[in-house]
């Protein structure tokens, strides 16, 4: 079994982490933390060197990329900022959501858009009373005439008010059928008439921002409709994977430079007249840090191959994007110790992390929601 990378994925690696370093050196990535605005340039970049072509078809204008390629991008960019990974990976996951179902006309229309980076897709799904219970959505869509009008509420929507955000807004378009056969799938402007959106104060991903959205009497043609009437449910599980596969490479990515941070500092910090790296207690935990962060890889690699091999990974890539985000959660907790004081200065970038990282075990899908689903593949029925 080969673990290792070939010799263009190293070149991705290598060319994904000049890029950032180019484009999102850490002084930039204050001053937008800071402003909470996002570096559109930094868009325009990745859309420039082909990343946003990276996963899609040759046939359909992209590069032909692998699952496993995907994930070695969103660890280089997560490793800058998780934060700003969020961007690229909303656009690649709906753009692929498009691929899996759109029809012929939505796929030529649609996603040269995502791969130039004209658009920028982001995922409506949860609300208020709907997170983990995607069957509590209340959010409608009703025919009317020749077009479908949509009224309802959003939230926990990532990357809605960047420019030129299209979101792609999961609805009920049956309210008496299980919701397995009663939602739809629209694609929403972001700007368009009936659209509110309200930017939310959170504690940390602040550049490309999450916000509240309103609907409200917001009219869309037949053509946004993605999958056919009623076929919402079967789109948000057929991308399943592939978003818990970037959601575990991000947080791998946070997580090693969590560890570097760490690790730099405490060879170079000195207390008692030697570096606090050489006390036991300090070493410990910067080396199980490190473990732990290379048993979130190689798990998500390996999940990431067998999607890639057409193979049934559900469980796997279940058990990365726990794995991962659990231990970047707590790879940022030990930074922050190791660093004491310093590690909480908005001077440092160690606070940073530790603010990203809280999301990773709650946003796309808790911890709890996986374990439950890995308990109930191992055929165990936790209540």
């Amino acid at each position: 079994m080969d673990f290792g990378l070939s010799e263009q994925q190293e070149m991705l690696c290598d060319s994904v982490r000049r890029l950032m370093q180019r484009h999102a050196p850490p002084e930039l990535v204050r001053r937008n933390e800071r402003a909470q605005t996002f570096p559109e340039e930094l868009y325009e970049a990745w859309a420039q060197a082909g990343l946003l072509r990276l996963p899609f078809p040759a046939d359909d204008g992209g590069l032909g990329g692998s699952v496993v390629d995907l994930a070695l991008v969103m660890e280089e960019i997560a490793k800058v900022s998780a934060d700003l990974s969020m961007a690229y990976a909303g656009s690649v996951f709906c753009g692929l959501n498009i691929l899996r179902n759109g029809s012929e006309a939505q796929k030529r229309f649609w996603l040269e858009k995502v791969m130039n980076g004209s658009v920028k897709l982001a995922i409506g799904i949860s609300e208020p009373d709907a997170g983990s219970d995607v069957g509590a959505l209340r959010t409608r869509a009703e025919r009317r005439d020749h077009s479908w009008i949509l009224n309802g509420q959003k939230l926990w929507t990532t990357g809605a008010g960047l420019k030129g955000a299209v979101i792609s807004v999961y609805a009920r378009t049956d309210a008496s059928a299980h919701y397995r056969d009663a939602l739809s799938l629209f694609l929403v402007d972001a700007e368009q008439p009936g659209v509110q959106l309200r930017k939310l104060e959170m504690l940390g991903r602040r550049c490309v921002g999450t916000y509240e959205v309103f609907l409200r009497d917001v009219e869309v043609g037949d053509d946004r409709l993605v999958g056919g009437l009623n076929g919402g449910w079967a789109c948000l599980m057929s991308g399943l994977q592939i978003e818990r596969a970037v959601s575990a490479a991000s947080s791998c990515g946070g997580a090693r430079a969590i560890l570097e941070l760490a690790s730099a500092y405490a060879q170079e910090r000195t207390q008692f007249g030697r570096p606090i790296g050489s006390f036991q207690a300090i070493a410990h935990m910067i080396a199980d840090m490190a473990t732990e962060v290379e048993a979130a890889r190689l798990l998500t690699h390996r999940a990431c191959w067998l999607v890639d091999e057409k193979k049934d990974a559900l469980r796997e890539i279940t058990m990365a994007k726990l794995f991962a985000g659990e231990t970047y959660a707590k790879a940022a907790n030990v930074g922050v110790q190791v660093m004491g004081a310093y590690g909480l200065s908005s001077e440092y970038d160690m606070q940073r992390y530790f603010r990203d990282a809280r999301s990773a075990t709650i946003a796309a899908g808790t911890s709890q929601t996986q374990r439950n689903l890995i308990a109930g593949l191992m055929g165990l029925k936790p209540r």
